[in-house]
């Protein structure tokens, strides 16, 4: 056996806590001590024997210190002092010191244990003595793994005997009890010496001895144990049972060679499993988003206006729904798959794989011209839903004018073409004809008085028309019957008055009274009628300004009430005139008007019905008033939030772009600022989502203006969108610097001073956006800012190669852009520079590694097979590789026998080595 003389500091540890475990147990089991002595003593003499002597007696023969300082030469390879030739007493101290001090100068530290007690003889202080030796020289070296010593060997037992059935390695005392453990150990190095599946686990006295036999014979392995002393104790000595079992690490150390290969082969396997995963999830998450747009632009691409107004506000709050609930989502789905991408795209770099090339229409490209389309498609969506309820606002508003200006006029005109056609004046009198012919005069008055209503409905009936009322048909239909029945009075009117006018020779006396009444209450009844119309006239206004204008108009009208009342009493005098004349002079009257149909009392309860409305008409302006005044505090309350979110957002974009150039410090600490910010950023939703609520009821109280900001809601929404991605998108490229840095071992310093080379020659100007009023439209445009972008373009590059040492000719620079710009984009990433400073120096596996790993597995074949790749890899990876691997084409190879070099260069994405 061959034994290594490295230390270090770290296993130093490890001896100590060994060695004060004996001082702490002074008092060893007595079934412990015996298979100490066996084992111990069987280590110490498969050395001696070779300086041709050995020892029986373990505590007695080492008592002169002679055999004890011969045993560390044999195991060290060095020479000690030369020994006392002496037999006193103090010779063999000093004997044993000069052993004790070798040991110690290999850096153990002894605990309790003095040469006195070697010399007398003391059992226990002699066995801790070789524990410690055979901890130092036979145990010390085995490391699996970054582990060391008992943690080490114990992982590569449990690495060892993992495939084999009734077998689990936990310990080094009662995981050995029935001797499998030790036949597996046997039989995975060495098959051909035991037949593993004859063992039986309620053997375990057989199965220990074939262990024994076989190690003995064929391994050179002396039998440190005995197997009834094992079966029969309830915990083995851990401490014999690690010295035997080292015994077996030490003899198929030739084989770690494999186990280093199949290390190698797992690592890489890893890398490709991990990087299919995340080719996989990139797949999905961009065929889901796809189709989501695919879905969506219909939706939003369809501008057919509903035709009442409650489904188009329905329209417009599925749309905000969308805004607000679907679509952000959809947004940190977008910004993750490039984020997945890019991370996938270094994965690869840094393990010399090819680039990852998705599925046709699945590029980043491809997605963010999707994208573009959905919200070009959205951009105009949310105008046309306004216009079209503000169309329909309008629709409703006119629709019910027209069918109030109809009604009116419907209910004048009732009757007036029978009253029109009656020939009543061919068998009246004079009075009575005179009465006619003036009760026909103020008709005409009349209806010259009504030809502006016609006039309104009809040009409210076009409006309806040009807007599109979805009712069209019905209004031109209503429309048309009051214009035919407004022509058919017209000419039954002038019918009437050529026959009056006839007969009015034959008349010679008229009331003069009834005539003047008749002339003063007609218009004084339409200017009622008129005010009465007014008063109940519906309106829609949407500021303050508007409201206010009709509030002066009313008082306006107010005002003309005591003139007004001041007609009435003159008019209803005339009446009151008629009256005392027919009681001064006893004439008996009918009690009728001959020359009007407008009674006293009916101008008294008109008149009554005009007070009656002015209260009301004042009542609903100031209901008005109230809900524009109501529509400017939400204004101004939205106006107050957007002021401050705008510049917000503005700030943190420049503060993030600072911070994404900044050299000072390391990559770690500008991940933890921008990590800050980002929670700050998140911190700060809250924000966004109370402007949201104000800018729905805005939308709800139908405010479609605002002249307190120049900031609207679609801008907030952009401006917040882009600051999320832009931080997510900055943590990113720091998240894959700090992977190009550990991957290509780049110290902080290093990468610092590639980052301060690049920024001096990083001079492309960036678009930073800001918000400014044109043509009273709010627009988001962007101004250009001299900061870094983290590209350069070939000339920059080729001068920052230059001034740091690079002697370049043209053929030379040609090549190097191929590498830093494979796809011809005519700049450079900070990204690709890095990658080309290390490139040279940069540790990674290769197609080559991969293939002599495979090699030393498949020992030395040029195939592999399934029971080869199943006894050294983990299941997992081994059941990768067969699933992937071709099938071996040659001469003499046996059945199912495997291609592992054109796998190996399937790996790398090449097709041939």
């Amino acid at each position: 056996m061959a034994y290594s003389n490295s230390y270090t500091i770290h296993h130093e540890e490890t001896y100590m806590t060994q060695e004060e475990d004996w001082d702490r147990d002074l008092l060893l089991d007595p079934a412990w001590e015996k298979q100490q002595r066996k084992t111990f003593t069987a280590w110490c003499n498969s050395h001696l024997r070779k300086a041709g002597t050995q020892i029986e007696n373990i505590e007695e023969d080492f008592r002169n210190g002679l055999k004890l300082m011969l045993l560390l030469e044999v195991i060290s390879g060095e020479r000690l002092p030369k020994p006392d030739k002496g037999k006193m007493r103090f010779h063999k101290i000093a004997n044993v010191n000069k052993a004790l001090d070798f040991i110690c100068s290999k850096g153990v530290k002894l605990v309790s244990i003095g040469a006195e007690e070697i010399v007398d003889g003391n059992v226990k202080m002699t066995l801790g003595m070789i524990w410690t030796i055979i901890l130092r020289f036979a145990i010390q070296d085995i490391s699996v793994e970054e582990t060391s010593a008992k943690e080490g060997l114990l992982l590569w037992c449990q690495r060892k005997t993992a495939p084999y059935r009734n077998v689990n390695v936990q310990n080094f005392h009662i995981s050995w009890k029935d001797g499998l453990a030790l036949c597996a150990l046997i039989h995975r190095h060495r098959p051909d010496l035991i037949d593993y599946s004859k063992l039986r686990k309620d053997d375990p006295i057989g199965n220990l001895n074939t262990a024994f036999d076989v190690a003995e014979k064929f391994l050179d392995i002396p039998k440190m144990l005995d197997a009834e002393d094992i079966v029969n104790t309830p915990k083995p000595d851990e401490k014999a049972i690690m010295t035997y079992v080292s015994c077996f690490y030490h003899a198929f150390a030739g084989a770690e060679q494999a186990e280093t290969a199949a290390n190698r082969i797992c690592k890489v396997l890893a890398v490709n499993q991990e990087n299919e995963k995340l080719m996989e999830e990139y797949e999905k998450l961009a065929s889901e988003l796809l189709e989501w747009i695919r879905r969506t632009i219909p939706w939003l691409e369809n501008r057919v206006a509903e035709q009442t107004m409650r489904a188009m506000q329905q329209k417009l709050e599925d749309f905000r729904d969308y805004r607000r609930i679907h679509k952000p989502p959809r947004v940190q789905e977008k910004c993750q798959l490039e984020i997945n991408f890019n991370t996938l795209q270094t994965k690869l770099r840094l393990s010399n794989r090819p680039a990852f090339m998705p599925s046709e229409g699945k590029m980043v490209s491809d997605i963010a011209n999707a994208w573009k389309g959905l919200e070009q498609v959205e951009k105009g969506y949310e105008e046309w839903l306004l216009t079209e309820i503000r169309r329909l606002e309008r629709l409703d508003h006119l629709a019910e004018k027209f069918k109030q200006k109809c009604a009116m006029h419907e209910s004048w005109t009732g009757g007036k073409e029978d009253l029109l056609s009656q020939k009543d004046y061919e068998s009246a009198s004079l009075m009575e004809i005179r009465a006619l012919m003036r009760k026909h005069e103020a008709f005409e008055s009349d209806l010259a008085a009504h030809q502006d209503r016609v006039e309104q409905i009809a040009a409210i009936a076009q409006e309806l028309n040009e807007l599109d009322y979805h009712d069209a048909a019905t209004v031109n239909a209503r429309c048309q019957g009051i214009c035919d029945q407004w022509d058919n009075l017209g000419t039954l009117t002038q019918k009437r008055r050529d026959s009056l006018e006839r007969v009015e020779k034959l008349w010679e006396t008229i009331d003069q009274l009834y005539l003047e009444f008749a002339k003063r209450a007609a218009p004084f009844n339409n200017w009622m009628d008129g005010a009465m119309e007014d008063l109940q006239d519906m309106f829609i206004v949407h500021s303050i300004e508007e409201i206010q204008s009709l509030i002066t108009a009313h008082d306006q009208f107010k005002a003309t009430l005591p003139e007004a009342d001041k007609e009435r009493m003159a008019t209803l005098g005339i009446h009151n005139e008629i009256l005392k004349i027919a009681q001064t002079y006893g004439i008996k009257l009918s009690g009728i008007n001959p020359y009007t149909n407008l009674s006293p009392q009916d101008i008294s309860t008109k008149w009554d019905t005009v007070k009656h409305l002015v209260p009301l008409r004042d009542q609903m302006l100031q209901e008005e008033v109230a809900r524009q005044q109501a529509n400017e505090r939400l204004r101004r309350q939205f106006a107050a939030q957007a002021n401050i979110i705008g510049p917000w957002i503005q700030t943190k974009m420049e503060e993030i772009s600072h911070v994404s150039v900044d050299i000072a410090g390391s990559l770690e600490e500008q991940m933890n600022s921008l990590k800050q910010y980002e929670q700050n950023i998140i911190n700060y939703k809250s924000n966004i989502d109370k402007l949201e609520g104000d800018h729905q009821l805005s939308q709800e109280s139908l405010i479609f203006d605002n002249k307190h900001t120049n900031y609207t809601m679609e801008h907030i929404r952009v401006g917040w969108e882009q600051l999320l991605t832009t931080i997510a998108r900055t943590i990113n490229e720091v998240e894959n610097q700090i992977l190009t840095r550990d991957a290509k071992g780049i110290s902080q310093e290093q990468l610092n001073e590639f980052r301060a080379s690049f920024n001096h020659f990083d001079r492309v100007s960036l678009l930073t956006f800001c918000w400014i009023l044109s043509n009273s439209t709010l627009n988001l445009i962007c101004f250009p800012l001299q900061k870094r972008n983290g590209m350069m373009d070939p000339d920059d590059f080729r001068a920052c190669l230059i001034s740091m040492g690079y002697d370049l000719g043209e053929v030379e620079f040609a090549r190097i852009m191929t590498l830093v710009d494979p796809n011809n984009t005519g700049v450079v990433t900070f990204q690709a520079f890095i990658d080309f400073m290390t490139r040279e120096t940069a540790e990674t596996d290769t197609a080559e590694q991969v293939m002599a790993s495979f090699k030393i597995l498949a020992s030395d074949k040029s195939y592999i097979t399934v029971e080869e790749l199943r006894r050294e890899l983990p299941p997992e990876q081994a059941e990768y590789c067969i699933s992937r691997m071709t099938r071996y084409i040659g001469p003499e190879s046996p059945p199912g026998a495997l291609d592992y070099i054109s796998f190996s260069s399937a790996l790398y994405g090449e097709s041939d080595l």
